[in-house]
């Protein structure tokens, strides 16, 4: 069985790490995998990239900008949506590729930024191998934001978008919407995947997939690897005091609006004024940070900046007694997974593929969406709790039993051998 991955890049956010850690779950477990990618950042053997020549990595940039401009100077509100929707009107035809002629089953990612044009998906699906799409996001079944927020035009077939300055019932939401219906009609091969039970539950509302097989299977992660590291050493080498009560929040972009930094300050903040007895309280702080203030929060904060080292970010949870996710929007957020991995109880909102992670009270706690007053309750909760080690063992155990390479990559390889003809 010969399979073939397909996402932008091998690094660089949530959709590339979880691919590589599903490329390694499969190699591990013995199906003949690769990647292919636009851009290659990893020294993976198993990845191989469309751009790998000087001409090849000009055109990758100039099918990014061909993507980009017109959405930014056209249509973008605001530059808070710059990369909230893709067209996907450029990209490039991988279908002649020795990887994916080579493949008996192609394993579709994470393909916007100028990889895949949705003409490009249709020249892949003509080949009539099976295909699996994994969604990390909304994409696939909406006009083209990735994530709805509160509009439910995916229902129908789009139009009038709210994130769009010249909206209307023919926008370019709308013209997306047909695109994809048309590149869905005669997908006969396609199954789609979801990360997260509550991601799959919305594509099969949409008016775009409902008709489709849809599958719930997580994202794998390596559980030998992330695993608890010593705390009172991992906080001796970030110069964390030994006693101190350590609230860790990280994200890609700590200023997306997606991920609820506005509600992380009034959460803090709640939690200073009404409990009091959490003292001594440090705040770590990881990601791209680019204008915010950690002066709005009312506790000492340390910024750890962009953590690319993995082995220093399985120490970078294990000396937090909590990991706080405001998100207002997620799919099966990989660094909630890694803190549950290295034995980190999670705060988070009752939202999105979180359920799938935290189990409420037991190994965090699932505020009330949208309420930083609940949040801080939350974050109290673990802060104060007397059974810390029993909340630390649920949380890795969580994962160790639902997640793990093993498990996963079993799932995977079912559903390529149900899709597959019988040998």
């Amino acid at each position: 069985m010969k399979v073939t991955l397909i996402n932008t890049s091998d690094a660089g956010g949530g959709a590339p790490a979880a691919c590589m850690r599903l490329l390694k779950a499969l190699a591990h477990n013995e199906v003949d995998v690769h990647l292919l990618a636009q851009n290659k950042y990893t020294t993976e053997a198993r990845v191989e990239a469309v751009a790998d020549d000087a001409l090849g990595e000009l055109k990758a940039k100039a099918d990014f900008y061909y993507e980009r401009l017109p959405f930014i100077l056209l249509h973008e509100k605001d530059a808070t949506v710059r990369f909230a929707f893709s067209a996907a009107n450029a990209g490039t035809n991988i279908s002649g590729n020795h990887l994916i002629e080579d493949a008996d089953l192609l394993h579709l990612h994470w393909t916007n930024s100028g990889y895949l044009s949705i003409k490009n998906i249709k020249q892949l699906l003509a080949l009539n191998k099976p295909v699996i799409w994994t969604l990390h996001d909304m994409w696939a079944f909406t006009g083209g934001c990735h994530y709805a927020g509160d509009c439910d035009h995916f229902l129908k077939e789009c139009g009038n978008c709210p994130i769009l300055k010249d909206a209307s019932p023919n926008d370019i939401s709308h013209k997306g919407w047909l695109r994809k219906n048309d590149l869905y009609l005669n997908a006969g091969n396609l199954v789609f995947v979801t990360c997260s039970n509550w991601l799959a539950g919305v594509a099969r509302t949409s008016s775009l997939l409902k008709r489709f097989r849809i599958e719930a299977i997580p994202n794998p992660i390596d559980t030998s690897f992330y695993t608890p590291q010593n705390k009172a050493k991992a906080r001796a080498k970030f110069g964390i005091a030994a006693d101190a009560k350590v609230i860790l929040f990280g994200a890609a972009n700590i200023m997306h609006t997606r991920k609820g930094i506005a509600y992380l300050v009034e959460a803090l903040q709640l939690l200073k004024s009404n409990y009091p007895e959490n003292r001594n309280v440090e705040v770590v702080i990881f990601g791209k940070n680019k204008g915010f203030d950690v002066g709005r929060l009312p506790f000492n904060v340390q910024q750890l900046g962009i953590i690319s080292n993995e082995q220093k970010l399985t120490e970078i949870y294990s000396l937090a007694d909590v990991f706080v996710l405001p998100s207002l929007e997620d799919n099966l957020p990989n660094m909630v997974m890694e803190a549950l991995s290295c034995g980190t109880p999670v705060v988070a909102f009752n939202t999105g593929g979180l359920p799938d992670l935290v189990d409420h009270l037991q190994n965090g706690y699932l505020a009330e969406y949208r309420s930083a007053e609940d949040m801080a309750k939350g974050i109290d909760f673990v802060l104060s709790s007397t059974e810390a080690n029993k909340l630390s063992s649920a949380a890795r155990n969580k994962v160790v039993s639902n997640f793990s390479n093993e498990i996963v990559a079993a799932k995977y390889k079912a559903l390529y051998q149900s899709l597959l003809p019988s040998s």
